[in-house]
Order: C-alpha cells, then structure tokens, then sequence
C-alpha cells in the first residue's frame, strides 16, 4: 500500500490542479469529497483541504468537523480551507469588498517556518477569493502577509496546521511546488517513492491477484488510455486479454492499419473488425450532433458486444478510465457527481465485472507509464481524438465522400505539425469540414467547393484550451497543401476561438 496524502474536495476548480502537484512531488495522493474522509485508513500522512465557490458563512457552504482530523495528521487549508479553519475557530472571516483575483506577492513571511523553507523574497503569488481572513483565533499566528491581504497565511501554535489565502497548486505562484513539498516532504514525511516504476510493479500484481486466470476483454480506441491499459493487462495476464478495435469509419487516414500494426507490434492480441458499411448506413442523412454521437456510440456498444461474445468465459471488462474521469467532485448545490465511463452502458449490457488499471492516474502520469513500459512514443504523445472521430469534425450529414476528403486535409495538417516540430506544442489538432461551399478560382475557371477550419489548441487537461499561434508560413503552406491536393476544397480557415466560450470540437 503506498503512503498517501488526502485532499480534501470542497468543490473548488484547482482541487485536480491540487492533485497533480502533489503527484508531480512522486507522492501518491487521493482526492475524496469533503464529508468522506476515510478515518481507518492506515497510510494518511496528510491532509489538505481545497478551496471552495461558497463563502464559509453561507448557509449552504460545505462543513465538517476537523476534530476527528487536528491532531492525527499535519493539515494544509487552502483559501477557503484556510478560511474554514480560522473561522470555526473564532476568527473572522468577510468580504474583501472586490473579488481578489490575481498575481500577488508575499511582501513578508517568516523565513524560518517550515512551510516557507526555500521560498524567494517577494515570491509571486495567486489569489482568487472574494472573502478574507480579517483577524485570527487566539492560538493562530500569522506568518505570511501581502501589499492588500494583511493574513496571507497562519499557521496554529504548537500544532501542524497551516492554512494560505493563496493557491500554491496555480503555476503562477513562482514557489507554490516548493511550499507544497514543506509539507508534503518535510512536514508530512513523505518518502516521494511514487513512480511509474513502482506503479507499474504494484498494479501488475494486483491485477493477478484480481483477474487470476479469468479472461478479459478490452475496447481499444488506438488512443493513449487505452493503448497503456492494454500494455499494463498483457504484462500481467498475456493471452487471458483479448483486444477489439472497431473502425467505425471515421478513423484518420490509414489509421485502422497503422493502429493494428503497432498493437501486433506490442505483442497485443487484438481483433480488428471493419464496421464501416454498418456505421455509414446508420448515420444516413443525420446532421444533428447529438444523434450522430449516440449513433456513433449505440453502434460501437452493439459491435463490440458481438465480437465479446464470439469469446467464450470472458468475465470482465476492461476500459483506459483515468482518474479525472472517476473523481466524484461536488458541484454548487452540493449534489456528488459521478463522470460516465470510457465506454457507457457496456458493462451492464454484457453482465461483465469492470476492470480499470489506469483509474488512479492522470493524463500525463498515463504518459510516463506507457513510456516506461518502453511502449513508443508516437503511441504515448498522440494528441487526444474524440470517440465519435471524425463524425463530430464534419459539420452535417455524413457520406464516405465527405470522410475522404476530410481525412486527406486532416492528414496534410497534422503531418504538417510534425514535419514543422510543431507537434508535440498543441494539445489538440484537427480539420473540420465545414457544411458550406464558396467560390474559388482554379487555373481559367471558377469553381464552388468546400470549406475546412483548421483548429490547434494548447491545454492541460481539455477543460480550458487556448488557439495555438501557429506561424504564418506554416498555414499557408498547409492551406497551399490542402487546397492543391484535396479534391473538393478551395477555401481554408483558422480557429482562433477558445474554450470557454468556444468548445475544442465544433460538435
């Protein structure tokens, strides 16, 4: 069992920033909403408590009872947990009048506590709070302070709890890892033995121990998740695992092959099934997005579902579930959410356990197993590609027509971005085949043909995403490609939108 640090969710949106800082350390931690702390839990050496969108005297505003916690393990509150605590404890918290959004610097802190061991003299900070902690309890001293906000941090004497107005998981916080690894590290002890190494070891042991010699079978999508789930299955259970890849038409050019030959080289059992007059027939003249999707998934559950049975005695199910997909986080009203699985409705369709060996890592932390599983890395930094493939990058109905020319332009751009090394610096990239045709000028003639966008995006986690300031010779170069080489478009665009308000898929 490794060593673990709790956070604490009460309901803040960097609650998963919280957490990957805290794993970026090689700490293991768990995120756990704030009225369900595991209290027989034996490897907890620390407690962090998020930040929240309520106010802590709101009469709705989530609150526990830190007693069962003060005492037993070191504690970190985190703007609202800094308030929370001060507040429940006899100090005030009120309004800061105007919201306090925004870099910030520590103009004082005391140099010699431990949380602030190795942080730099009027270190930039993040605020984002609309209250402030006005005045301490008695037996809380401050220890940090800014040009508007006189307590930036505390810390209660004789006890190791600590709590900062600011938010040390932000990446504009110059020294928020090194005041998270004070107390993970030095205040909380612990080891920073978390690794892809061991938990690689740990999870293909469990994985034995869980599967025995029961068969499994896995959805592969060629995307990363999946491709290490099936990586990390195969090491433990071999030919107990057998893999389908559905190619439901609206794959990228030449992927099906491409996918398979890399899945034969991994030495993955892997069944390839071509449904494409299936998917076609079924999505015949439908252009609202919606049902497209449910289409595109109704289709992959129903072809999945017979190729599993043609398996005999398989007993589970495995799916690339990461962990920002199973924490169940909080939304305002308080209701526990909790996200859908990879592949909705299968698991209760087919009477079959489910099996998630990725469910505790994030994206990026997915990447570094894969890679040391030796796995190559064109697998392991593919850009993410949405389930439903190109059905939602071509705007109104769909016909292997319309997919064809939309894989050639597809193929051009993202080609581009790695013959430009520009690749591995977007987050997301596609081409979106536009439901309107435009005049153009070919050679003496005129001509009326279609429009494609081009979209690159740069992001961490997909939840907000910026455009991507590609060269300008780059796009002309891909527009001249695209133009000159796809039969059936004259005209290309750029996306300069971002998310929000803009999605990363058109649909």
């Amino acid at each position: 069992m490794h060593e673990k640090i709790v956070i604490l969710d009460f309901g803040s949106q960097t609650t998963q920033l919280i957490g990957r800082r805290v794993r970026e350390l090689d700490t293991y931690c768990e995120i756990i909403p704030y009225n369900k702390f595991p209290k027989k839990d034996t490897t907890i050496k620390g407690v962090i408590l998020s930040g929240s969108p309520f106010s802590v005297y709101d009469e709705n505003a989530f609150k526990i009872d830190l007693n069962e916690i003060r005492g037993k393990y070191p504690i970190l509150g985190i703007c609202y947990g800094a308030q929370f605590m001060a507040y429940t404890n006899g100090g005030k918290v009120e309004s800061a009048g105007t919201r306090e959004y925004g870099r910030a610097h520590l103009t004082s802190f005391c140099k010699d506590n431990v949380l602030f061991k190795g942080v730099r003299e009027n270190t930039q900070v993040w605020m984002s709070h609309g209250d402030t902690i006005t005045a301490v309890p008695d037996n809380f001293k401050k220890i940090a302070s800014t040009d508007k906000v006189e307590i930036a941090a505390y810390q209660l004497e004789g006890e190791q709890v600590w709590g900062v107005q600011f938010h040390p998981e932000v990446f504009h916080s110059e020294d928020g890892t090194q005041i998270l690894k004070n107390f993970v590290v030095d205040v909380c002890g612990c080891k920073q033995d978390w690794s892809p190494g061991s938990f690689i070891e740990s999870t293909v042991a469990e994985l034995k121990a869980q599967l025995g010699d029961d068969k499994v079978v896995l959805a592969l999508s060629g995307g990363v998740d999946s491709s290490v789930a099936a990586v990390l299955l195969n090491r433990a259970i071999g030919k107990n695992l057998t893999c389908i890849f559905v190619d439901h038409g609206l794959l990228r050019k030449n992927e099906f092959k491409n996918v398979l030959d890399d899945y034969e080289c991994l030495g993955l059992n892997v069944i390839g099934v071509d449904a494409r007059a299936k998917f076609f027939a079924e999505l015949a003249g439908v252009t609202e997005p919606e049902r497209k999707r449910k289409i595109i998934g109704k289709g992959f559950i129903d072809v999945f579902d017979e190729e599993a049975h043609k398996i005999k005695d398989v007993k589970w199910l495995a799916q690339g579930t990461i962990y920002p997909d199973c924490i169940e986080s909080l939304s305002i009203t308080g209701t526990v959410i909790k996200s859908h699985h990879n592949v909705g409705g299968l698991p209760e369709k087919m009477n079959l356990k489910l099996c998630e060996p990725l469910r505790l890592l994030f994206k990026d932390e997915v990447r570094r197993v894969g890679r040391e599983l030796g796995m190559p890395d064109h697998l392991i930094s593919r850009h993410p590609f949405p389930g439903p493939g190109l059905g939602v990058r071509i705007l109104g109905d769909i016909t292997p027509e319309k997919v064809n020319i939309l894989q050639e332009a597809d193929d051009i751009f993202i080609q581009g971005l790695r013959d430009w090394n520009l690749y591995d610096k977007v987050w997301q990239a596609g081409v979106i085949l536009l439901p309107v045709q435009s005049v153009g000028v070919m050679g003496d003639e005129r001509t009326y043909e279609r429009a494609v966008a081009l979209r690159a995006v740069a992001s961490t986690d997909g939840m907000t995403a910026d455009w991507v300031h590609l060269p300008y010779e780059f796009l002309g170069k891909i527009s001249n490609d695209i133009i000159n080489k796809v039969k059936g478009v004259n005209r290309v665009t750029y996306d300069i939108s971002s998310k929000p308000p803009a999605t990363i898929e058109w649909e």
